[in-house]
């Protein structure tokens, strides 16, 4: 099979994120992506080269052999042989599944399992089954630091994404995972893209041993389970309870060199008997790095059992009322209230380690702005900022307000003080915080002039306050500006 020649063809039919867009329309891909095929259908029926491609992938249909002979010139016969496609008489049907995918400037196409459950069709999934591109792998593609890298790890490669955009910014990407069809496919999609990727076959980090990487990322089989019963390789680890994702957060600082990144998907069991918080802080006790973990949702055990039983395909088989039971019995024997979903991001100290790791645990179930990267590295380089100053240091330091922070005020009209000042992000993580008249002018002085003394005693004599107390009651004030992100190092 050409792969080469398959982007070549793929390209001169248009069959891009965009492409395949426009040509369904609007009302036909959101129907898609409820798993609907029948708009699609309908608005893919002239037989040109886009039509034919989307009718065989996105929507899983028989096309004729003439019609896919024309989309993809010469290479149906090679393309039956490696088993991406099917042919039947003079019908063509998609064995895998080739998947447009794409950045703001860049145009991929990624191979994986054809997409179960189309057309309310409940077909439980196969314990080796790859899965495609999901809201998952683009959050954590989103999230994922990018900047220039020597190594990089894409752990638990699934069918390849993270690997595709690793290899924007990385000078050797290696990418591993314990499901063999996986590793193909992950193959297929980096040669089809012609992006240059090496895979390893093992779990966890067994297949890089003592080897050292700038940038770790992981979507990882983090589904919490009593890890009994059929197990699908994409999301069941094998491991009992949430021991996979301590297991990656535990080991991979020993894998990382000096300033270097992990960064993973994860879930976590709330326990009665614990704070989540504490739990998953005690993960990261002697790692030697910086960690910033971000609860995004929590679900209930009975929500949770349901989202993973249908995700399998169980909704409505004879097995489910069993597997649910089961299930709900082990979260009630081991105590648990919930499941939370969020991420992990850890960074290993530049400085070898010769400061106390900054820990940063916090639930934050509101509205952010993705891609998040920017914010993530910027959040550590205000941690190297904050570890390395003293009181005496931020009194003398410059700071700036973030470009893209803004004031906003509550109050009758004509009152000479407002009731409530907030200052509101407007990009990241999007904060909010509500502060006083004092914490309002610092901040809005703040342009990188004058130091944070000179600015406190600017508003104690605007003020009437003493400098002294201004100066000492302000500087855990800026500290706190600073790790949120509303000011900056000069």
């Amino acid at each position: 099979m050409s792969l080469p020649g398959l982007r070549e063809a793929l390209r001169a039919a248009g069959y891009t994120v965009d492409g395949v867009t426009d040509l369904l329309g609007q009302p036909a891909h959101r129907a898609l992506s409820r798993n609907e095929t029948g708009p699609g259908l309908r608005a893919t029926g002239g037989g040109s080269p886009l039509e034919t491609l989307t009718r065989l992938w996105p929507l899983q249909a028989t096309v004729s052999e003439d019609h896919a002979q024309r989309a993809l010139p010469g290479l149906v016969g090679s393309l039956c042989a490696a088993g991406v496609l099917d042919r039947s008489g003079d019908q063509v049907t998609a064995r895998v599944d080739v998947r447009p995918y794409a950045e703001e400037d860049r145009d991929w196409w990624v191979v994986s399992d054809l997409a179960p459950g189309l057309d309310g069709t409940h077909e439980p999934v196969s314990p080796d089954h790859v899965l495609g591109v999901s809201s998952a792998s683009t959050s954590l593609a989103q999230l994922t630091v990018r900047e220039p890298v020597g190594r990089a790890l894409d752990l638990g490669t699934g069918c390849g994404v993270q690997a595709l955009h690793l290899g924007r910014h990385s000078a050797q990407v290696v990418a591993t995972d314990v499901n063999r069809r996986a590793l193909r496919m992950a193959e297929m999609t980096a040669a089809l893209d012609d992006v240059d990727v090496e895979v390893r076959r093992g779990s966890l980090f067994e297949p890089v041993a003592e080897e050292k990487f700038d940038l770790v990322v992981s979507n990882p089989p983090f589904v919490v389970s009593p890890a009994t019963g059929r197990l699908l390789a994409y999301r069941d680890s094998g491991l009992p309870g949430d021991e996979v994702v301590r297991r990656l957060v535990q080991r991979a600082p020993r894998h990382l060199r000096a300033g270097g990144w992990c960064q993973l998907l994860a879930n976590w069991v709330h326990l009665s008997a614990q704070p989540w918080q504490d739990r998953v802080a005690g993960w990261l006790v002697g790692s030697g790095c910086d960690a910033w973990v971000v609860q995004r949702e929590v679900l209930d055990p009975a929500e949770y059992v349901e989202l993973w039983l249908r995700d399998a395909g169980l909704h409505g088989s004879p097995r489910y009322a069993d597997r649910y039971h089961t299930w709900l019995s082990w979260f009630e024997e081991q105590q648990v209230s919930g499941v939370g979903f969020g991420w992990v991001s850890l960074r290993r100290h530049q400085d070898g380690g010769h400061r106390d790791p900054v820990v940063r645990v916090e639930d934050w179930p509101y509205e952010i702005e993705q891609p998040l990267w920017a914010e993530v590295a910027g959040w550590s380089r205000r941690v190297d900022f904050d570890s390395s100053v003293g009181n005496t240091e931020l009194l003398a330091s410059r700071l700036v307000v973030r470009s893209d922070v803004r004031q906003e005020t509550v109050g009758a009209p004509g009152a000479e003080d407002p009731e409530l000042i907030v200052l509101r992000q407007s990009h990241g993580m999007r904060r909010a915080r509500e502060v006083d008249t004092v914490t309002a002018g610092l901040v809005g002085a703040c342009d990188g002039d004058l130091r944070v003394g000179q600015v406190l005693d600017a508003l104690a004599r605007l003020l009437d306050r003493e400098a002294g107390e201004l100066r000492g009651g302000y500087l855990a004030v800026v500290r706190d500006l600073v790790a949120d992100g509303f000011l900056e190092p000069a």
